[in-house]
């Protein structure tokens, strides 16, 4: 079969390796739909593990299972969470589901025509597709399912007012999250074409990054902002974060610079206001549940995010886009086509 094996960037190459063949408890999958992540073209985060086979934001279809999986059959249409929790442990017990470290199996990488998925995700990773969602919508799932985490610890209600910094795939879904939840929400970009995304979306407000994005908060709202959710690793937009949440209110930080990056917190501001600082990474099993409800029902739509359908050999030139990030916002690779 054929993988993309990424090696950095700007070497991607497409490999031959054998096709794997299950074993007991194990399944082999057809990959249908993988999306292009942006952190998988975070080569400070992806590096420590090359060459690998990246991509984990599947939809796939169930080839051949192994001995002892009764639950799945060939022809399942599924969506596979890349790792998973053990449900038992202290952090899993606190809700700090994506800190477990007990289950160290992760989903083989997506960008490749087959998957051999282990037992443990087999057994509690995998998720049947309603049949109104397709292999394309599948890849939204785990983004999707990040997004609905960070909101939820961020005790994002109604009426609330949301500052996006960064309107990429994930600030979009913010968007569209926020909105679903009736918040007044202003987001921001650098890139004019996102920001009519975003307005297009549903943001009430956009703004160009690199302007003075307090002023821009006090004008289209009157006041600062409840929750600000840092959604791009821009080292200005961290800044913004601290000018523009209201006392009292969250700074999110969904997303964060590169680790050679520093950056400065007015903690004596923060201490007299109230201020909170959250950080979201990865989501849990019950919002992946959620994530899959929001996109049959259709209170969360993604087609209208896809803007390149690729097919596996043309990998490389699907993370040239995202790199450039002008023209793409969801890339598809399409493995059998």
């Amino acid at each position: 079969m054929k993988v993309s094996m990424w090696y950095n960037n700007n070497d991607i190459r497409i490999e031959e390796v054998t096709t794997p063949s299950p074993g007991k408890g194990e399944m082999l999958v057809k990959v249908m739909s993988c999306g292009i992540c942006g952190s998988d073209i975070v080569e400070w985060y992806r590096s420590p593990r090359a060459p690998l086979v990246q991509g984990h934001e599947v939809g796939v279809e169930v080839v051949k299972t192994g001995d002892g999986v009764n639950q799945y059959k060939k022809g399942d249409r599924l969506f596979i969470a890349p790792k998973i929790p053990c449900l038992k442990c202290s952090y899993c017990l606190k809700g700090h589901y994506p800190q477990c470290n007990v289950v160290k199996d992760r989903l083989p990488g997506g960008f490749a025509e087959y998957i051999l998925v282990p037992k443990e995700l087999v057994t509690n990773g995998c998720y049947l597709l309603p049949d109104n969602v397709s292999y394309d919508q599948a890849t939204f799932i785990e983004p999707l399912a990040c997004v609905v985490r960070a909101q939820r610890i961020a005790s994002l209600e109604a009426g609330q007012t949301v500052l996006i910094l960064g309107s990429g795939m994930s600030g979009l879904l913010h968007i569209k999250l926020a909105k679903h939840k009736k918040c007044k929400v202003m987001a921001t970009d650098i890139n004019k074409r996102r920001l009519e995304f975003a307005k297009s979306f549903g943001a009430d407000y956009v703004a160009d990054a690199a302007s003075n994005i307090l002023e821009e908060m006090i004008s289209a709202n009157g006041r600062k902002a409840d929750t600000v959710i840092v959604t791009t690793s821009a080292l200005p937009a961290f800044k913004q974060a601290w000018e523009t949440v209201d006392m009292g209110g969250v700074v999110v930080l969904f997303a964060v610079p590169g680790p050679d990056k520093d950056v400065t917190v007015p903690i004596n501001d923060f201490w007299r206001k109230e201020i909170r600082i959250l950080t979201s990474y990865y989501c849990g099993p019950l919002d992946i549940e959620e994530a899959i409800d929001l996109i049959s029902k259709g209170d969360i739509k993604v087609d209208d995010l896809i803007t390149h359908r690729l097919p596996l050999k043309d990998t490389a030139e699907g993370f040239k886009m995202l790199l450039d990030g002008s023209e793409s916002l969801k890339i598809i690779i399409k493995p059998h086509e």
